[in-house]
């Protein structure tokens, strides 16, 4: 029987490689791609015609407010989706009966651990990004009993979005000098790897509901990290790059996030 999947979000990274892959698949799955446009999540009855309108067994949720240093100056936009948006999409999901798979953060933990995270560990974000990711989460465990929170680390797409991987390029391309840290430490995840562990949650029919750990299990800096993406296109001996330990912004992040990873 074709299992129905609702994939939200579906223009942002994680979204459209989802979609390049699985659009079109011989796996018994038949998937929607639903933007901000097409489901507004923010938007509790939205989401309910949306529903009633279709009938969906999966619900993916790629749709998030990402900007960690904008989340820190105007809390509220990233409240009003990564946390309010998910307990609408939790209740309706209630309601219809849809599995939801929702995708979180490494950055719901503050990095004082000197170990991977596990999933039974504390969360205790250090930023309104995080805060607001860890609210939805939250939400999730109250309202629905049959659910996946799927936590990844320094998600990125070599194709799609805005992300450190396509900005190193764009900056390395241009001649840019590169001042990248060293003081931040964590597991790069490409998006076709973790849209691969989403689709294997769904085709192995797991029940073992709860919050799980994904991603590339490569642990490094943000300047290692760079090093390998100048090496992988061939211009690491063409643009400045320079290690810093002192890298100011505006949001504070966990200096160290590695994840333990869980198997399917």
């Amino acid at each position: 029987m074709t299992k129905r999947v609702l994939v939200t979000g579906a223009n942002g990274q994680l979204g459209k490689t989802i979609e390049e892959l699985y659009a079109i698949n011989s796996l018994g799955l038949d998937f929607t791609f639903a933007s901000k446009e097409n489901l507004d999540i923010t938007t509790l009855d939205g989401i309910d015609n949306y529903f009633n309108q279709n009938f969906f067994d999966y619900c993916i949720n790629c749709a998030a407010y990402t900007n960690v240093e904008q989340a820190e100056k105007t809390p509220d936009p990233a409240y009003k989706v990564n946390a309010e948006g998910v307990k609408n999409l939790s209740e309706m999901c209630l309601k219809h009966q849809v599995v939801l798979i929702h995708i979180s953060t490494d950055y719901v933990f503050d990095g004082e651990k000197k170990e991977p995270y596990t999933v039974f560990d504390k969360p205790n974000p250090i930023n309104e990004y995080g805060k607001s990711k860890l609210l939805g989460e939250q939400y999730i465990q109250e309202i629905l009993s049959e659910y996946f929170i799927v936590r990844t680390s320094w998600l990125y797409s070599k194709k799609y979005g805005n992300n450190f991987y396509r900005n190193i390029l764009k900056k390395a391309k241009q001649g840019e000098k590169l001042k990248i840290t060293t003081d931040q430490i964590g597991c790069p995840t490409n998006t076709e790897n973790l849209s691969r562990y989403l689709l294997k949650l769904i085709t192995n029919k797991s029940i073992y509901w709860g919050v799980r750990h994904f991603s590339d299990d490569e642990v490094m800096t943000w300047y290692d990290f760079t090093k390998q993406i100048l090496s992988g296109n061939d211009l690491i001996n063409k643009v400045n790059l320079v290690k810093t330990g002192n890298y100011i912004t505006f949001a504070q992040r966990p200096k160290y996030s590695v994840l333990k990873l869980d198997k399917i």
